[in-house]
């Protein structure tokens, strides 16, 4: 497999010359290369960015929709690729790569196309004065940077609503995961998009990320990743004065009452703590439970943990999969390992483990879903986002004494909260210091409404017309009358 970047509607190596490994995740093997682009490879993409803006900003909304769908069209397409891609570059299961990740990366896309023609200004009448009218413009070349843990899906998430609005853009995919964007960029001038509008360069985050987000031509930062990352982007865009949105880390609490709808809270934190091996931003990884049904909740979810196997990706089977790299399968270990020290019990899983009767995934990267008790709510396992299928669970007495657990970290992404009390449940999703709180319920997305953390989990708001507005500058026209 050779991944290429797209510059000005070629498909090109890096200018070096220099390559990186592709390693499976599910074999632990190298099955291909992509470039170890630099800071010549992002002048060339901002380059043509900037030379594509001109016409492309001027071309009706409806057409650059029509660009957006027919790539749609080609994701519908090639969904079975894509979903095989996907799960070989991530490790998660094909049936989870084919029911969500590919499905979302062309609704994203559609959305998009819509949103964009619904997207309405403001006007203000000043009592036979004046009107003013407010026009949305777009910025003109913008970096969108995505993570390895839902490629497609993250990466059509920003682009659609940059392109959308009229944007150029340079996008940078992770490293670890860069297939399905490359895919995606074979077919980019299919979809009708004029040469130099959309980008994809290919390379380490230290050295094509940061060279994209330094890039004086860069209007704007669109980032999903790690809060250390984050701030790093944070400080250097600054003093340049781009626009900024920020998705980063979560250390989410599922809070479980006890009048809570018991086998629906059971099958719904299951899924919410080790979907995608627990490679989601939104992942309850701290469990509160009310103490009356503490221990019947604990042992039945412990129960369903230890019949959950690891299994091969590309088995339609397998709902666990291996994790990203040897390098996250190791950082995982190491929390647990803290755990133990810091006094938790592992109730089941702790290991490094391998698919039973599959000798050719031994080299690969599998951690046994975990469930730990015990520990203090404010230690480190407690307060430092793991990102993997390791999960805390703890009793509370009071309201008041899991809201305080829930909002005891540096994070403040989303929660999910259990409870038949429709007071209650107004009453804690307010409290929670949260971008997103579900109640009775986990990952049910509207694609309309605002994405994004407070505190240390991010800057900005994505989906819905906060994209749009964050791909755009305001300006207010005022026509005396």
């Amino acid at each position: 497999m050779e991944v290429l970047n797209l510059i000005q509607g070629k498909l090109l190596s890096a200018t070096s010359g220099e390559w990186i490994d592709l390693t499976d995740p599910s074999k632990g093997k190298v099955y291909g290369r992509l470039p170890r682009s630099g800071t010549e490879d992002v002048n060339l993409a901002v380059e043509s960015a900037n030379k594509a803006f001109k016409s492309w900003s001027a071309t009706p909304p409806g057409e650059r929709a029509a660009c957006l769908n027919r790539l749609a069209d080609l994701v519908s397409k090639n969904a079975q690729l894509l979903s095989r891609s996907e799960s070989t570059d991530n490790g998660k299961p094909i049936s989870l790569a084919a029911a969500v990740d590919i499905p979302r990366a062309e609704k994203n896309l559609r959305f998009y196309a819509s949103a964009i023609q619904h997207f309405a200004s403001e006007s203000h009448a000043m009592e036979g004065e004046a009107i003013n009218y407010t026009l949305r413009k777009p910025l003109g070349v913008v970096a969108c940077i995505s993570p390895w843990n839902l490629p497609l899906y993250l990466f059509t998430w920003k682009i659609a609503p940059a392109l959308a609005s009229g944007n150029c853009v340079v996008a940078k995919p992770s490293e670890i995961t860069p297939v399905t964007a490359y895919l995606l960029s074979t077919w980019v001038k299919e979809a009708g998009f004029p040469d130099g509008v959309l980008n994809i360069i290919h390379g380490l985050g230290a050295e094509v990320g940061d060279a994209l987000v330094r890039h004086p031509k860069i209007a704007a930062v669109s980032f999903t990743g790690g809060t250390a990352t984050g701030a790093h982007i944070a400080s250097v865009t600054a003093p340049r004065f781009k626009k900024l949105s920020l998705e980063l880390g979560g250390k989410n609490a599922a809070i479980i009452f006890d009048d809570c709808d018991f086998e629906n809270a059971l099958a719904t934190t299951m899924r919410s703590s080790f979907a995608n091996q627990g490679q989601i931003c939104l992942c309850g990884s701290r469990i509160l439970v009310e103490k009356s049904i503490y221990t019947r909740f604990r042992d039945a979810l412990v129960s369903k943990a230890k019949k959950m196997k690891v299994g091969d990706p590309m088995d339609p089977k397998t709902k666990t999969g291996a994790v990203v790299s040897k390098e996250h399968r190791d950082k995982i270990i190491d929390y647990i390992t803290l755990a133990r020290e810091e006094g938790g019990t592992v109730l089941c899983g702790g290991n490094k483990t391998t698919p039973e009767n599959q000798p050719g995934l031994v080299g690969g990267y599998y951690v046994e879903p975990t469930i730990i008790e015990g520990l203090k709510y404010d230690c480190e396992v407690n307060q430092k986002e793991i990102f993997g299928p390791v999960v805390t669970i703890q009793p509370f007495e009071t309201e008041e004494e899991a809201v305080s657990i829930a909002n005891s970290t540096e994070y403040g992404l989303a929660a999910t909260v259990w409870t038949n009390d429709l007071k209650r449940a107004h009453r804690v999703a307010a409290e929670l210091e949260t971008g997103i709180c579900w109640v009775n319920c986990w990952l049910l997305r509207d694609l309309r409404t605002p994405f994004g953390g407070v505190k240390n989990s991010g800057v900005g708001r994505e989906g819905g017309f906060d994209a749009l507005r964050f791909f755009t500058e305001s300006q207010n026209v005022c026509i005396k009358l």
